[in-house]
């Protein structure tokens, strides 16, 4: 039997998590609709996250000692990482403690590297990925370069939304994507993987929700990348039954590996009905905001219900849907979004601003979400509402500026 404890009295359900984006918001909301307890923890204040929590700290979640005081003030319930960027030995430790990580102590301290979650796939499950290696120096990268052939990619080992991401075609444009490696991540950078180029048709988002009794999964999410990073997705992506078939083979082999309670995001590369494996996040993915609009059931109560120990009946689609992001490029403290009326205008569509208090350079502030009668349409609708929307600094500093990309 489930039971959850009043929010802010001595028997709360409490649960802490760690990074405090524009899913772990979504996250926040739905942990509190069920009636828990929420602490917000990440490295700038108020973010967005933080903006609907009980209580947030602002805390550097790499330092060991940092984080560990923080948690153990607060005494949770469960510990729910949301973003890379974490200590994760010392959520190993904690979870040897007694302290409950979602979805586990070791989902999330493979999932957090790519060299732990690459070689659990290829290595020891064998399941098929681009071919890769990992480089700690520059003379190893070099060789992984030469090795691997181009084009080839070039990542950090721990980042995420395509920070530190570089496509590598000629052979003189390696140095720039090691520098890049190190300097463009959210994590350490310790270390670079470099993939061989699959020629794919097309690439999904498999949500896995691992329930106490039995594995599920959404419909599958197509999307399309831009420099890395998520621009657009849609659900549900057509593909050949043998290539969803083994999609969720291998998405369930290794979150049966991992272990745990909660929603895992795998990616995948499809070509036909052949399959290779990318990556997979321990927690709601930034392609499948689209459910929002999609499912009855987003993914983010989707992780909330399966990390409780709720049943999940059924997941009820409601027709073809689609997202596409706000991007701001510019420089504010102070954002402004304007001509909303436009963007709200068309039916069954849906706008989300995340609150991010700052834009510095590039930055995703925000998603709209539409559904209509195919995907085709309801990727065009939504990129129309995006195009409406006017960004700019409200201080009308000279200063400072803010521009939308448009689809």
């Amino acid at each position: 039997m489930v039971s959850i404890g009043t929010p802010l009295s001595p028997h709360a359900t409490r649960v802490v998590l760690l990074g405090g984006g524009e899913l772990g918001k979504e996250v926040v909301i739905e942990f509190q609709r069920l009636g828990c307890e929420v602490v917000v923890v990440d490295r700038y204040p108020n973010s967005p996250a933080m903006q609907v929590a009980h209580r947030s700290h602002v805390c550097d979640m790499l330092d060991v000692r940092e984080l560990r005081s923080v948690i153990e003030s607060e005494n949770p319930n469960y510990i729910v990482p949301e973003i890379e960027a974490i200590a994760t030995d010392v959520l190993v430790e904690m979870s040897d403690e007694g302290f409950i990580i979602v979805p586990s102590a070791t989902g999330v301290s493979l999932t957090m590297n790519r060299r732990g979650i690459r070689d659990l796939a290829a290595r020891e499950l064998q399941i098929p990925t681009s071919d890769y290696r990992f480089a700690d120096n520059k003379v190893d990268f070099d060789q992984a370069v030469d090795e691997i052939g181009l084009p080839c990619i070039v990542k950090p080992v721990m980042s995420s939304s395509g920070k530190g991401q570089t496509m590598v075609s000629r052979r003189e444009d390696a140095d720039s994507a090691w520098e890049i490696a190190h300097t463009d991540t959210r994590g350490s950078a310790e270390a670079v993987i470099v993939e061989g180029f699959i020629d794919f048709d097309y690439e999904i988002t498999l949500l896995t929700i691992k329930q106490s009794d039995r594995t599920t999964f959404c419909d599958p999410i197509g999307h399309r990348q831009s420099e890395g990073d998520y621009q657009e997705s849609w659900q549900p992506q057509p593909m050949s039954p043998t290539a969803l078939t083994r999609c969720q083979s291998y998405a369930k082999q290794i979150s049966d590996r991992l272990g745990g309670r909660g929603l895992f995001g795998a990616e995948f590369f499809i070509k036909g009905d052949d399959v290779w494996f990318s990556e997979i996040s321990p927690r709601p993915h930034d392609t499948g905001l689209v459910t929002l609009i999609s499912q009855d059931l987003s993914e983010f109560h989707l992780h909330v219900r399966a990390i409780l120990g709720l049943p999940i009946p059924r997941i009820r689609q409601l027709g073809p849907s689609a997202s596409a992001v706000v991007l701001g490029r510019g420089n504010s403290n102070d954002i402004r979004y304007a001509n909303l009326d436009r963007v709200l205008a068309e039916t069954d569509t849906e706008l989300r601003l995340f609150g991010k208090p700052r834009v510095s350079g590039k930055r995703r502030l925000g998603v709209v979400l539409a559904r209509d009668s195919s995907i085709e349409d309801a990727r065009r609708k939504a990129s129309r509402a995006v195009a409406e929307i006017r960004l700019s600094d409200a201080t009308d500093n000279p200063d400072h500026t803010v521009t939308e990309v448009q689809h």
